[in-house]
């Protein structure tokens, strides 16, 4: 009797194990991964780009803006940090008839695929930081404080159209260290940006 209910045992366990076993198989065989071609070096450009206080509907529109980065190249890739911007300027800003300079400083920002459908990659840039001055006020943009450097946008890239859109929705950034700025502006606002960059060379993600 013993002999039998330890074989019951055994076999069960053996079971287990095996349907164990195939199950993180089939987890690991349906991972997400990425292919991207040429990659390499990238530049964007976009025409009106936009800076908005959600909070208050004040709107820093700017005429122009670049970023120059990179994008990993080959398949099989992680979509977390698949690529890197280096570099962010945006030109002619002005609210509220004003003059403003917006500036990133040191840009390591990483660029996050998340999920593809039908030739276009929705995902999101992370590590922002950006800081507002004029004559009359200042301010820095962020995600959980002034100095986390860790705000975040969603954005999408379509291989036919080869642009990389930066959505209004799903960020987590807000205003901090608010200076001046006569009250249209305060700390604590959330905050969206706005655009879409045309990318050099073109490029194409693809997942799987």
């Amino acid at each position: 009797m013993r002999k039998r209910v330890g074989a019951t045992l055994f076999t069960a366990g053996a079971a287990a194990l095996a349907i164990g076993l195939g199950t993180t198989t089939s987890f690991a065989a349906t991972a997400v991964t990425w292919s991207v071609s040429p990659g390499g070096s990238i530049s964007g450009s976009a025409g009106t780009t936009v800076l908005k206080d959600k909070t208050s509907g004040t709107t820093v529109t700017c005429s122009t803006s670049t970023m120059t980065g990179s994008l990993k190249s080959g398949k099989g890739l992680a979509g977390k940090g698949i690529g890197t911007v280096t570099s962010v300027t945006f030109n002619n800003c002005t609210v509220l008839g004003q003059t403003v300079s917006l500036a990133s400083g040191t840009v390591a920002w990483k660029l996050n695929a998340a999920s593809y459908t039908s030739g276009v990659t929705h995902g999101t840039i992370t590590g922002i930081h950006l800081a507002i001055s004029s004559s009359v006020c200042s301010a820095t943009i962020d995600g959980t404080s002034g100095t986390a450097h860790n705000g975040l946008v969603k954005i999408t890239y379509t291989n036919s159209t080869h642009k990389l859109k930066i959505l209004a929705a799903g960020d987590n950034l807000h205003v901090y260290n608010v200076n001046g700025c006569l009250g249209v502006i305060a700390n604590g606002d959330s905050g969206s940006i706005t655009g879409s960059y045309a990318v050099s060379p073109a490029q194409k993600i693809t997942s799987p």
